[in-house]
């Protein structure tokens, strides 16, 4: 109720925002492209912006963010306009960046390309996360990295029967991203570490159940939810939840939920070192012998070691860090990240997992006892004098998150 509060004094004296999240505009030629990739719906007092890429998932390109971005601040300019909804075409609503084409630019030598794509997207993602309007996502299917990162900013996200979650960067060399370091660590104990550094998926029920997801409605009772949303003539987010609330549907975690096991993962995830988590995980697996400790145990030792000690630190520091500080530095991180500078660990993750399919990366370091501090430090290090760091509109903009 606290942001209700501030998203409805926010909207009594809502200013013109759109000039300092300006980027680029892209070309006429691309005009087609991007509304094809970004489809608009309209409702009596809203506006659904829906992501329309299904045969891959509905990953984010770079043309996808500066689109959602134009089309959320035109929106929240419109005094006609009460609220917006995000959702996905077909069985996904986003699995995330489309770290595929990230990895052909990278391997064709057009980093500044790749470049674009981080700070289009996490600049989109800062609107999300400081929008003056409510915000509605409706997370039906698979919902991960990205796609987590475009929607739990927001007021309100609807799982569903059908909602898959993840964040699985470190099994592509990579670090939870996209406002990852702030919201999972901002979940209840050591469960942030425990996904950031597994990859582990969670169903809908149980998304709901740790405070992702603030609403839940069968897959197949949407239609019935966006047709009562669609009649709201309303800003008021408190509007908004008990219609939520009564079309909603009401569930329980079963007894395979990850509430069931959140006080081992607190003693397990909660220790300093990558090194001692593995060990307090060896530990539990031997004593309990759990199915999920040993998956815990396994997707650690296929991760990569540096990607895990970076992830890790990422989780701690979001912590003491605010909304646009995380998306500041997580902006050095994946530009340290595609660098090649300390590993090539991204492309080939990328390359194992979803190019050639093998599923054997070669990590560099290849054990964790050879990831130095020097090496993780590098990833939290400024850019450089001629890199800029990521610039959000903090004096205009601040997070009710």
């Amino acid at each position: 109720m606290q942001r209700f509060r501030a998203l409805a004094s926010a909207r009594r004296s809502i200013p013109s925002l759109r000039r300092a999240l300006s980027t680029t505009r892209p070309s006429s030629a691309h005009d087609h492209e991007l509304q094809d990739e970004v489809l608009v719906e309209g409702k009596a007092a809203a506006r659904t912006a829906i992501l329309n890429r299904p045969s891959a998932l509905n990953a984010l390109t770079t043309s996808m963010g500066i689109r959602l971005k134009k089309l959320y601040e035109s929106w929240e300019d419109n005094p006609d306009i009460g609220f917006v909804l995000m959702k996905g075409s077909g069985k996904a609503f986003c699995a995330g960046g489309d770290v595929v084409t990230l990895y052909r630019l990278l391997n064709e030598g057009k980093v500044e390309n790749c470049k674009d794509f981080f700070r289009n997207l996490y600049m989109f993602i800062y609107v999300v996360g400081t929008y003056l309007k409510p915000h509605v996502a409706i997370l039906d299917g698979i919902t991960m990295g990205g796609g987590a990162g475009v929607s739990i900013p927001g007021t309100f996200r609807i799982a569903t029967d059908k909602t898959i979650f993840a964040t699985p960067e470190v099994h592509i060399g990579f670090h939870p991203d996209a406002g990852a370091s702030f919201y999972l660590s901002n979940l209840n104990g050591h469960l942030g570490e425990y996904l950031a550094l597994t990859g582990e998926k969670l169903n809908g029920v149980d998304m709901l159940a740790v405070g992702l997801a603030t609403n839940y409605s069968m897959s197949d009772r949407l239609d019935w939810v966006d047709e009562r949303l669609a009649k709201l003539m309303t800003d008021d987010p408190s509007e908004i939840d008990s219609t939520l609330a009564q079309y909603g549907d009401i569930v329980y975690p079963d007894k395979n939920s990850i509430v069931h096991r959140l006080e081992a993962i607190d003693k397990c995830f909660g220790h300093e070192t990558v090194e001692e988590i593995l060990d307090a995980l060896e530990t539990e697996a031997a004593r309990s012998k759990q199915d999920w400790c040993i998956s815990a145990l396994k997707k650690l030792k296929e991760a990569s070691p540096l990607s895990l000690k970076v992830s890790l630190r990422s989780i701690r520091e979001g912590r003491c860090q605010t909304f646009d500080e995380c998306l500041v530095r997580e902006y050095r991180m994946s530009l340290h990240g595609i660098s090649k500078l300390v590993s090539n660990d991204f492309c080939e993750g990328v390359r194992a997992r979803l190019v050639d399919k093998d599923l054997a990366p070669k990590w560099d370091p290849p054990v964790l006892e050879k990831v130095s501090e020097d090496m993780v430090d590098h990833y939290f290090s400024p850019l450089g004098e001629f890199e800029p760091d990521l610039k959000l509109p903090t004096h205009l903009r601040e997070a009710f998150i």
